[in-house]
């Protein structure tokens, strides 16, 4: 099959989970004997500024679907939902007509609904700034607007978790949303220096890796080392990211006196991730809201146990007691409780490092991905599939 996946946040100009995953497929469907292409921003896609992708997309795509004549077109995230729309106007006049795919990686109203203050009993641990609030008033409606229209146009829909499928299926009124989980390419290289070079304190830190904005949890986590160096002064967190929490955290940090156990590295690249990944006790995921994070994943390749929320996808990675932890959201002492074990047994925390790379090898693989996707797209589809023709596949 020819097929051409078209994606916004693409490696390495955006350092994206969601667009990792696109890239991973086109991996894998390339080494089952498929012709992939990717169309994104830059030279032969959009062009302009990332906010204005959903326009610019649509004279590359079709220029594109003109030359490479794809059997299946896979759009991801609202972003290409009008060139969702392009490629069902013009089906009848291409030869083959190609199969509308969609990847949903979130809803985007579960997006807006975590767009609020974090609260543990009476207690607000942390507020959403302007930025997320003007979010939640102009962008996300505009995005649930363009994943209600991708869902509904497209035959197959995917979503990278259960839990997400049926977020998208009630908030998107469609029906039998697909699971494609998140994949990694596998095993990073070994780091050629080590963590600790320039990036902070001795291996055994707690790390996070992430946007920071609310519905991340930082300051739940911020909270909970708060708690833990009581009697753990040792305890270092590195917070590897940027977002629109930043100042606020840096704040909450002042306030905690907590100055001394955590630093800000902002904004990492790949290389700096695996070192930070080598090095690290384990990776903490507080999050609120998620689909599958890739963060996870990449910590799994690394033998890095995670400690997270038990929310949306993650407990359909990470199995509680057998490659990490899962505590309830936005509870501070939970979380410090299960960080005091992360901090207290070192071997338990490696033996549970190591399952989850067994287990990622075993499920979460390029190979593994693409072998669900054709199965879904050429055998089983879904309602709508039934009711169209099966792409030509001259």
């Amino acid at each position: 099959m020819r097929i051409l996946l078209v994606a916004n946040t693409l490696p390495p100009r955006d350092l994206s989970g969601a667009g990792e995953q696109v890239l991973q497929l086109a991996a894998g469907l390339r080494r089952a004997g498929h012709e992939v292409e990717v169309l994104g921003r830059g030279r032969g896609g959009a062009f302009g500024p990332k906010v204005l992708f959903a326009l610019t997309i649509v004279p590359a795509a079709w220029r594109v679907l003109r030359r490479f004549r794809p059997h299946v077109v896979q759009v991801h995230e609202s972003d290409a939902a009008l060139v969702a729309l392009l490629v069902v106007a013009l089906r009848r006049f291409l030869r083959p007509r190609p199969r509308l795919v969609a990847l949903l990686q979130v809803s985007y109203r579960e997006e807006m609904r975590a767009v609020r203050p974090l609260r543990h009993g009476d207690r607000v641990l942390g507020r959403p700034g302007w930025v997320e609030k003007r979010f939640v008033l102009t962008k996300a409606p505009v995005q649930v607007v363009l994943g209600r229209l991708t869902a509904r146009l497209s035959e197959i829909v995917f979503a990278p978790s259960r839990r997400t499928a049926g977020e998208i299926e009630k908030d998107y009124r469609v029906a039998e949303v697909r699971v494609l989980p998140n994949v990694t390419g596998g095993l990073p290289p070994p780091p050629e220096t080590s963590a600790s070079e320039g990036d902070g304190p001795e291996p055994g830190y707690l790390l996070y890796i992430g946007r920071l904005r609310i519905r991340k949890g930082v300051e739940v986590l911020l909270e909970a080392v708060d708690e833990v160096r009581c009697d753990h002064p040792g305890v270092r967190l590195l917070i590897a990211g940027d977002g629109e929490q930043m100042a606020a955290l840096r704040r909450k940090v002042a306030r905690l006196g907590a100055g001394e156990q955590v630093r800000f590295l902002g904004r990492c690249d790949a290389a700096r991730v695996r070192r930070l990944m080598a090095a690290a006790r384990c990776l903490v995921v507080p999050s609120i809201y998620e689909g599958m994070p890739l963060v996870i994943l990449e910590a799994m390749a690394c033998a890095v146990p995670v400690l997270a929320s038990r929310v949306s996808g993650i407990p359909e990675v990470v199995i509680d007691g057998e490659t990490g932890w899962l505590v309830p959201p936005e509870d501070p002492s939970q979380l410090a409780a299960a960080l005091r074990v992360v901090l207290d047994d070192g071997e338990e925390a490696a033996r549970r490092g190591d399952a989850g790379r067994r287990r990622l090898e075993r499920e979460f693989t390029p190979r593994a991905a693409a072998e669900i996707w054709i199965r879904e797209v050429l055998e089983q589809g879904n309602g709508k599939c039934r009711r169209n023709h099966a792409p030509e596949m001259s």
